[in-house]
């Protein structure tokens, strides 16, 4: 891979000032930072050989691109934020439509849907229309009949959301695989999220950590607290979920009802007494400096990665890229000028992460890379907000600059796959053919898609038996695929009865893992099922699924969570493990003080010290 060494200029007389901490970096970048036209930052791009970047749409065709989606006929769908960093009561945040006609990576048509946002973070489509990030508010606005007009004003779903945050705010909407919507929010915006009307003392609380949404069932919860500015989720080819995060380690895989190391401050619950660490064994600035010292990636901060500021995260799972790259996660470093290259290496309940080759260089000191997504051909579209300054720039923020690029691979002639069709138009059958896509474009959407026309109680004739028989076939099946039907399963809503038994004897502990949370979302919660998890807690050899089981504690009455809990402490070869005792810890907690000879009984017959002592301290406390 070869690396452009040009590099623009700061004067070092600011650079001085600023260590010194006598002026901030926003009051003097905009001003000594070389501007370059988006064709000459694109010319200084560097990937590795067989790679392909082009530029998609720039200035003053796109501007301040802080969140992107794609739709169901592959279309580009930005957010352009012109507010920040000050929010307002009204604004002029725009959502814009690009689309690529003749796929050569560069955009053919513009439209603008909405040009109303006061401060737009987030956006993705679905249930006919498009869900926004709109401080205080995330809302939905309808587009039913799809004719990239709203057919309304956006629709208040929740609101509470600080708007005080600037660059921590609500963020990273995107569908997972569970039919929910998921976002982030951060450390400085601690905000009271509610339904309107909802009174403060019956909001739910949330600083840094990660949310979700039920589109149909309308309910808001709180999935994961802490970390420090989380601006990037994804889920890996099991359907596990990582979020990137600024300041302290970079990347998190969040396990629903974790509790999470913070930058700052204390968790929500005083008794947590422990928390969550991250499973990457490195950090992308220099060992034994600080933070705030590896803005711009320059010396040893290089070679470690570039800096302490991420925001995006894709998990490549696409089918363009080569084999390698696949399953990697990429991560935009906002100070650093690149794009960092990790890959997840399973162990025990979890991963390590482990720095590979960062993979993208813009050599361009305004380069701001915000997310990364992939597409129905494979290739990889990539936003730059493009502009100077700490997380920005609160002195003088740009609003006329912004880039898209996209990178495709086209070493030894491989090409983009052609042109998507309109998925929304397939019908059900042939939705569910996407569930074996190497492309995770199509198996996503074909999702998401299912679960919308269960919900509008469309015909659905004949789809639970095709998807029975991609699982349960005689031919073999990778587990992405598994998991896939059985996503598509439980957006058909036909996880419970007889699919649900087979699913948890299934070879493949992931597999394994996903039915017990999936029926316990959707299915009646019997005394039989209890004594099912008691079992499996007990007996079941993976520690991926013992993991499940303790995340699952928290969505069980706490009468019904001790036998669980006494069997999955039951297991010493956990007590090493970095999330099981912690999560099995979180899950009984609430229960301790309750009823403390059962507590008790449980402190003296767990293979895990952690619980004794974490018991032993909840029972002394106030």
């Amino acid at each position: 891979m070869k690396r452009n060494g040009q590099r623009s200029k700061v004067s070092w007389l600011a650079v001085g000032l600023m260590v010194a901490g006598l002026v901030p970096l926003s009051s003097f970048a905009a001003k000594d930072v070389a501007h370059l036209s988006p064709q000459q930052s694109l010319a200084k791009i560097t990937v590795p050989d067989g790679f392909k970047v082009t530029l998609f749409a720039g200035e003053p065709d796109v501007v301040q691109p802080i969140a992107m989606t794609l739709d169901d006929r592959g279309r580009l769908w930005v957010v352009e934020n012109l507010s920040y960093p000050t929010w307002k009561e009204t604004g002029r945040d725009r959502i814009v439509i690009f689309e690529d006609k003749d796929n050569d990576g560069q955009f053919d048509t513009k439209k603008i849907f909405w040009d109303k946002g006061r401060f737009l973070t987030g956006i993705t489509l679905g249930f006919g229309g498009v869900y926004i990030c709109n401080a205080p508010d995330l809302a939905f606005i309808p587009d039913k009949n799809g004719d990239d007009i709203p057919d309304a004003e956006p629709t208040v779903l929740v609101d509470g959301w600080s708007t005080k945050g600037k660059h921590n705010v609500l963020n990273a909407l995107k569908w997972g695989p569970d039919g929910w919507l998921y976002g982030c929010n951060g450390i400085t915006a601690p905000s009271k999220v509610g339904k309107p009307g909802t009174a403060d003392k019956d909001r739910i609380n949330i600083s840094c950590g990660v949310w979700r949404y039920h589109p149909t069932k309308h309910k808001f919860e709180v999935v994961a607290h802490g970390t420090t500015n989380p601006w990037g989720l994804d889920w890996d080819q099991y359907g596990q979920m990582f979020v990137t995060n600024c300041v302290i380690k970079h990347i998190f895989h969040i396990v629903p009802g974790g509790h999470y190391e913070r930058m700052f401050g204390e968790d929500f619950n005083k008794y947590s007494y422990g928390l969550i660490q991250s499973p990457a064994d490195h950090i992308h600035w220099a060992q034994g400096t600080k933070w705030t010292d590896s803005r711009g990636g320059k010396g040893a901060h290089d070679a470690a990665g570039g800096g302490h500021a991420h925001a995006g995260l894709m998990i490549y799972q696409g089918d363009n890229w080569p084999a390698e790259y696949r399953h990697n996660a990429f991560i935009p470093n906002v100070h650093g000028g690149r794009v960092n290259r990790d890959t997840l290496h399973a162990k025990d309940s979890g991963y390590t992460i482990k720095h590979n080759k960062d993979f993208l260089f813009a050599n361009d000191d305004w380069f701001r890379g915000l997310e990364m997504i992939t597409g129905p051909d494979g290739g990889v579209y990539m936003s730059d907000w493009h502009d100077t300054g700490e997380c920005h720039d609160y002195d003088k923020a740009e609003t006329t600059t912004g880039r898209i690029y996209k990178i495709t691979y086209v070493g030894g002639g491989a090409q983009p796959k052609p042109k998507v069709a309109d998925l929304s138009k397939l019908s059900s059958l042939d939705l569910i053919d996407f569930a074996t896509s190497d492309n995770v474009w199509y198996s996503r959407r074909a999702i998401r898609l299912l679960q919308e026309r269960h919900a509008q109680e469309d015909d659905l004739s004949g789809t639970p038996e095709k998807i029975e028989s991609l699982l349960f076939g005689t031919e073999p099946r990778s587990t992405a695929v598994t998991l896939n039907g059985l996503w598509m399963l439980h957006a058909s809503h036909v996880v419970c009865g007889n699919n649900g038994s087979r699913l948890k004897a299934h070879p493949d502990a992931a597999v394994r893992a996903w039915t017990l949370r999936l029926q316990l979302e959707d299915c009646l919660v019997t005394d039989q099922f209890i004594k099912k998890l008691v079992e499996i807690a007990k007996n079941d050899p993976s520690p991926i699924v013992r993991l499940e089981i303790a995340s699952l504690l928290q969505r069980i009455s706490l009468s019904d969570r001790w036998a669980i809990a006494e069997a999955l402490a039951s297991h010493a070869e956990d007590v090493n493990d970095a999330r099981i005792p912690l999560m099995i810890w979180y899950g009984i907690e609430p229960a301790v003080a309750l009823d403390k000879d059962r507590a008790l009984k449980l402190a003296t017959t767990t293979k895990i010290p952690l619980l004794r002592q974490y018991i032993a301290r909840r029972i002394a406390a106030k």
